[in-house]
C-alpha cells in the first residue's frame, strides 16, 4: 500500500505545543531532566530528547533547540504537555528557570517540498537537525520524506505566514509517521524506554552525560543486552490509532506491540500508516494483526534508517 501524497507547501502544527524554559539555569535544568545533552546544543542545532519516569519509561518527547544561551523551546504532541509541564515544573526548584506554555504565543508550521527550500532560500538548514532564524522564526530541518525536504518553522504569533501552498495537514502527519521518528502521546506515556522507539539510533540519548531520571534503566537496557524490542513501520488497510495492540499470528494470546503514531492515508480505500513498538521476535514468520488476534493485517514497509536488533557491547 503506498501513498499518494504530495508533500509541498505548509501545514498548520495544531496538534504539537510548545514548552519554553527560560533563565540562566534552563539548559542545566533540563540537562538534568532529558535524555540528551542539552548543556552542550547550541542555537544552530536542534535535537531529539526524551523525559523519562524513574523507571525509565518515556512520559514526553520533544525536539529542543535553543534560541538563545537563557531560552530552549520543546516541542511535543500537543496532548502531553500540561501534565509533562506540570511535572517537569515540580522540579526546578531553586534553578534560575521559568517553564511556561508558550504554545498560544507562537506559530507552529510544517514546511515541505521545492516550494518550501525555494521560499526559505539562504535560511534553508543544509543538514538534518540544522537550525537557523529567518525574520525572527526558527527553521528546523527534519528528516526528508518520500524524497521531500521537510521544515519546522516557529514564530511569533501575529507574524506573517510563510507564502505557501497549503499543504494538507494529514499528508504533513503521515510524513510524521513515514519518518520513522516516533513522538509520544497521552495514549502512549509510559509505555516505553527510548531504546524501543529506537531513539538511541537517532541522537534522543547520550550515554555520556550526568544523571537524569531513568538514566540507570536506560543504561542498563543498552550495555545488558535487553533491547529485545523496536519500533518499524507498517501499513494497514483500515484506520489505526495510537495505544492500540498489535498480535501476532503464531501468539494470539498476547500483544506482540503497539501503535505508537499514526496517520491515515489518502484515497477512497482510506487504511493507515503506522509507526509500532514490537517485540524482535514477532518480525519474522506469520502474520500480524491490529487490535485483535483476529484484526486487520499489517504488512511491514521499509524503515528510513537501518534498524539495529543489538545492543551495544
Amino acid at each position: 500500500m503506498t501513498s499518494h501524497y504530495t508533500l509541498d507547501g505548509a501545514a498548520p502544527l495544531a496538534h504539537l505545543g510548545l514548552i519554553r524554559a527560560a533563565g540562566a539555569d534552563a539548559a542545566t535544568f533540563l540537562h538534568g531532566q532529558l535524555t540528551s545533552d542539552v548543556a552542550l546544543l547550541d542555537t544552530a542545532r536542534a535535537r531529539l530528547a526524551g523525559y523519562c519516569s524513574a523507571k525509565g519509561r518515556l512520559l514526553a518527547s520533544f525536539i529542543a533547540w535553543k534560541t538563545s544561551p537563557e531560552e530552549v523551546q520543546l516541542l511535543c504532541s500537543a496532548d502531553v504537555l500540561p501534565a509533562t509541564l506540570k511535572r517537569l515544573s515540580m522540579f526546578v526548584l531553586r534553578a534560575k528557570c521559568k517553564l511556561t506554555d508558550a504554545t498560544a504565543e507562537l506559530q507552529r508550521m510544517g514546511l515541505a517540498g521545492p516550494s518550501a527550500t525555494a521560499w526559505l532560500g539562504d535560511a534553508a538548514p543544509a543538514v538534518v537537525w540544522g537550525r537557523t532564524e529567518r525574520d525572527g522564526a526558527t527553521i528546523v530541518r527534519l528528516p526528508d520524506v518520500a524524497g521531500a525536504a521537510r521544515y519546522l518553522w516557529v514564530a511569533p504569533a501575529g507574524a506573517a505566514t510563510p507564502a505557501l501552498p497549503a499543504l494538507d495537514p494529514a499528508a504533513w502527519r503521515w510524513s510524521e509517521v513515514q519518518s520513522g521518528i516516533a513522538s509520544i502521546e497521552t495514549a502512549t506515556v509510559d509505555q516505553f524506554v527510548p531504546q524501543m522507539l529506537n531513539y538511541e539510533l537517532l541522537g534522543g540519548v547520550d550515554f555520556k552525560k550526568g544523571c537524569y531520571p531513568g538514566q540507570e534503566i536506560v543504561a542498563r537496557s543498552q550495555y545488558r543486552g535487553t533491547i529485545k524490542r523496536r519500533t518499524y513501520l507498517f501499513a494497514g488497510a483500515e484506520p489505526a490509532a495510537p495505544g492500540q495492540e498489535i498480535f501476532h499470528s503464531a501468539d494470539p494470546g498476547q500483544p506482540a506491540g503497539m501503535v505508537v503514531n499514526a496517520a491515515t492515508l489518502p484515497g477512497e480505500g482510506g487504511g493507515s500508516s503506522v509507526l509500532a513498538e514490537m517485540k524482535l521476535a514477532a518480525m519474522g514468520d506469520g502474520t500480524l494483526h491490529l487490535g485483535r488476534a483476529d484484526g486487520p493485517l499489517l504488512a511491514a514497509t521499509p524503515m528510513p534508517y537501518e534498524v539495529t536488533t543489538e545492543a551495544a557491547d
